[in-house]
């Protein structure tokens, strides 16, 4: 029984993130987030990669980034912890999900102290049954906001 049980999660689970052209739901996404982050965190690049797009792109305040800027800033940080709220996510397209969050960042980029509230957005494109991110932006909101 508790084998059959496994097998209905597994088949449900699929069902939601799987490969059949549906948008996942919205934990499923925010699971991805912090995966992305996570593997951030830790540098680890082989993670990163499995839910980041080789060809991906991002826009900060510091510039405008590619994959191999991001694996290079990821040497760079010292990333103590970082939490995600507010997550809200939406699609107008069955394999391409937009996200926006606020993310609590503890930690130092380069020597210097970044922790803070950013203001967060991701795009991820389904991509041979995988959700991969293709787009990130974060900044600190200004004084104030």
């Amino acid at each position: 029984m508790k084998k059959q049980i496994s097998y209905l999660m597994i088949a449900f689970l699929a069902t939601i993130v799987g490969s059949s052209g549906a948008t996942p739901d919205k934990a499923a996404m925010e699971g991805k987030e912090k995966a992305a982050w996570q593997a951030f965190k830790d540098k680890n690049e082989a993670e990163f990669k499995k839910v980041v797009d080789k060809d991906f792109r991002g826009v900060y305040d510091q510039g405008i980034s590619n994959m191999q800027k991001e694996l290079d800033d990821m040497k760079k940080w010292d990333m103590n912890s970082f939490e995600i709220s507010d997550y809200d996510m939406f699609s107008d397209e069955k394999d391409v999900v937009v996200a926006t969050y606020k993310v609590k960042v503890e930690g130092t980029y380069d020597g210097k102290d970044m922790s803070g509230t950013y203001n967060a957005g991701t795009v991820w494109k389904q991509e041979n049954g995988k959700w991969m991110a293709i787009f990130h932006t974060n900044i600190k909101p200004a004084a104030g906001q």
